[in-house]
This record gives structure tokens, C-alpha cells and sequence, in this order.
């Protein structure tokens, strides 16, 4: 029988100001590949030159950060798909707006190609009630749709399913932590592959302390902020998302090279921003196993989940009361997929290389082949 899922896709990965393309083939090899750092969203110049290059696409799947209540899997983009997302719009103000400006532009190039849209928030669809429930007023909650969302839905996907790989054990059979370490941060725990927790919640600012984000803090540490003079919403919304965090703690610019850097030359902030995130993964990693029953398989992905080796140490020292270890000198050697673990560890770790696109081409396959 031949496949009838599309040759080749399109990924698509719109930013607040950069537009990132990549046309993947069926083995997921990319084919062609540009980064548009600064993207104006009628020039559609970069997109058509990476076509010529790849050759075409015969389906398109765009990553869109909030699918809000209504989408909890991939769907395909028609005229109603496109008018429902535009409701999602406040519930990812930075993100959204400009993905689904790139799903118009790449509708006018390519009339007729199957579009996917895929969710960040869609991976975390499973979390069972008592996970994605805040203990609000019910009405409130219904009135505003609050609840546990989630990110990095599609980073969590593939790190999962590729850590079971790395550990040679089906990811259905496994109790999964995964840790995406970037510039923003979160954990899923992953049970029978489905996500049933998540360290980020209504918005990306909740969990874990990021490069310039807080993560969760006191709520009423922000209510009584909001009653001093010179404070206001629109003053600290900046604090907690821009300059907070690794950051705000270290006095560097975040990026955790900075903040190592600036310990190691003897900064005591910079020491206790490295020891404050460290902490606060540790923990969070640790509540995450309370919602898998237990540990087999500890991933970490992302920009320092994949370069940081301290981290990787620290974090599976904090976690050796769960099994979590990691051999020295696979640690410090591991480059692109590994497992770090030692021979016959209860817990496998893993580094896995972030390949969001390749979860994208994945579900706009399944999407697509089903019709």
C-alpha cells in the first residue's frame, strides 16, 4: 500500500519578529531550512525561496502556541478553524498573532495545500482534573476558562517519545519526567504517554524559575506589590516576565553561560541564582513524580537542558533518592542524543536534541493521512 500521508512538509514556527521555515521529508530529513530573524509579515520572498530549494510541500503544519479550550489536538485549518483561532488571540497575545498572521501569508502561497495547525497547549489536553484545576470560584473558572494549560506541549512530545527510544523501552511502559530547559522552562510528567502534570499553567510565567521570568511566586506577595506606591500591573508584568528570574538574581543577562561564568569568578548573586534554579528544578522535578507513581525515565531537551552538563549533574543528584543518576564522563561527553545514566541505573536519563519539527511533520502526517 502506499503511503498516503504527504511527501514533504512544511514547518512552520512564527515568533513574536523571526519566522523560522523547514521543509522535512517522510524520514524527517530536512530538505530546506532559513531563519528569518527580523519577518515582515506580507513578504513572502523567504518562503517561496525555500520552496524552489526543498523542491514544493505538499502539506504545511504550523505551530501555534494556544489552542485555548476548544483545540486539544492538531486540527486542520479551513476558513472556520482559522475565524475560532482568532478567539484565542488574548490568551497568547505575544504568540499567537503572529503564527496565525504566518498561517494567512502561507495560505495566499501555497491555495490548496493542507494546512495543519499544532498546539503547544494540545500535549497537556490529558492532564486529569485534579492537575489542570485551580482552586478558584467554579465560576469564575467557567466564566474565564481558567485552568492548567500548559506549553511546550510539542517539545514534551517528542522528548518523550525519544527519550523511551534512547532507553530501549516502550514509552507506554514508562514513568516519564520531561525538562524543557531553555530561555523559558517547564516539566511534564508523562505516564503511559499522555502528560498528566505540568509546572506551567494559565500562561508560560507559572513553574520554574526561567532565564528572565520568575516562575511561580506568592500571589499574595503580588497583591500587597500592587498596593505600593509606584507599583503597577503594567510595571510588574515587565518585572516578572522580563527581568526576573536567572537575571534578576545574577544581575547577568540570564543566559546560564553568564550566570556560571559570573559564580565561578567568585559572584555570590550569581552563585545563589544558579542554586535557586537548580532547587526549584530539583523540586518540581521530584512533584512531578508524585503524578507518574514513580521515576523510570528523566529527559531533558532544550538550550540548557542539551549543553548544561552541571545542570544535568546537579538536577540527578537531587533526584538520587528516586534512582536518578548519571555516569561522569557520558555527562560531560554527551552531544546531541544520549543516554548519561549508568549501565543498569533504575532511571534512565536522557539529552535530547529539541526537534519540535519533527512532532510538527509527525501530527500534520496523522492529520492529514485520516483525511
Amino acid at each position: 500500500m502506499p503511503d498516503p500521508s504527504p511527501a514533504r512538509v512544511l514547518v512552520v514556527n512564527a515568533g513574536s519578529s523571526s519566522l523560522k521555515l523547514a521543509v522535512l521529508d517522510r524520514g524527517g530529513a530536512v530538505l530546506a531550512a532559513r531563519t528569518v530573524e527580523r519577518w515582515s509579515r506580507d513578504d513572502l520572498a523567504p518562503l517561496r525561496a525555500l520552496l524552489d530549494e526543498a523542491g514544493g510541500a505538499d502539506a504545511v503544519g504550523h505551530r501555534v502556541v494556544h489552542g485555548g479550550g476548544r483545540y486539544e489536538a492538531p486540527v486542520l485549518v479551513d476558513d472556520a478553524a482559522l475565524a475560532a483561532l482568532d478567539e484565542t488571540v488574548a490568551l497568547a497575545p505575544l504568540h499567537n498573532p503572529p503564527a496565525l498572521a504566518a498561517v494567512r501569508a502561507v495560505r495566499e502561497a501555497l491555495p490548496g495545500v493542507p494546512a495543519v495547525a499544532c498546539f503547544d497547549t494540545a500535549f497537556h489536553a490529558t492532564l486529569p482534573a485534579a492537575a489542570a484545576t485551580y482552586a478558584l470560584p467554579r465560576g469564575l473558572t467557567e466564566r474565564y476558562g481558567l485552568r492548567r494549560y500548559g506549553f511546550h506541549g510539542l517539545s514534551h512530545a517528542y522528548a518523550a517519545r525519544r527519550g523511551a527510544e534512547l532507553a530501549g523501552r516502550p514509552l507506554e511502559d514508562l514513568r516519564a519526567v520531561t525538562c524543557h530547559l531553555g530561555a523559558g522552562a517547564s516539566l511534564a510528567a508523562v505516564r503511559g504517554g499522555r502528560s498528566v502534570d505540568t509546572t506551567m499553567g494559565f500562561t508560560p510565567l507559572e513553574g520554574l524559575v526561567m532565564v528572565t521570568r520568575s516562575g511561580t511566586v506568592d500571589p499574595g506577595m503580588l497583591l500587597w506589590l500592587l498596593r505600593q506606591d509606584g507599583v503597577d500591573v503594567d510595571g510588574l508584568e515587565r518585572t516578572l516576565l522580563r527581568e526576573s528570574g536567572l537575571a534578576g538574581l545574577s544581575g547577568t543577562s540570564g543566559d546560564l553561560r553568564d550566570v556560571l561564568a559570573a559564580r565561578d569568578a567568585g559572584d555570590d548573586g550569581a552563585a545563589l541564582a544558579y542554586d535557586v534554579f537548580v532547587h526549584r528544578l530539583a523540586r518540581e522535578a521530584a512533584a512531578m513524580t508524585a503524578a507518574t507513581g514513580g521515576l523510570d525515565l528523566l529527559v531533558l531537551t532544550g538550550g540548557i537542558g542539551e549543553h548544561s552538563a552541571p545542570v544535568r549533574r546537579d538536577l540527578a543528584a537531587r533526584l538520587a533518592h528516586l534512582g536518578a543518576a548519571v555516569d561522569d564522563a557520558a555527562n560531560d561527553a554527551a552531544h546531541g542524543d544520549a543516554v548519561v545514566s549508568p549501565d543498569g541505573s533504575p532511571v534512565a536519563v536522557a539529552v535530547v536534541t529539541a526537534r519540535e519539527d519533527l512532532e510538527i511533520a509527525r501530527q500534520v502526517r496523522e492529520v492529514v493521512a485520516a483525511g
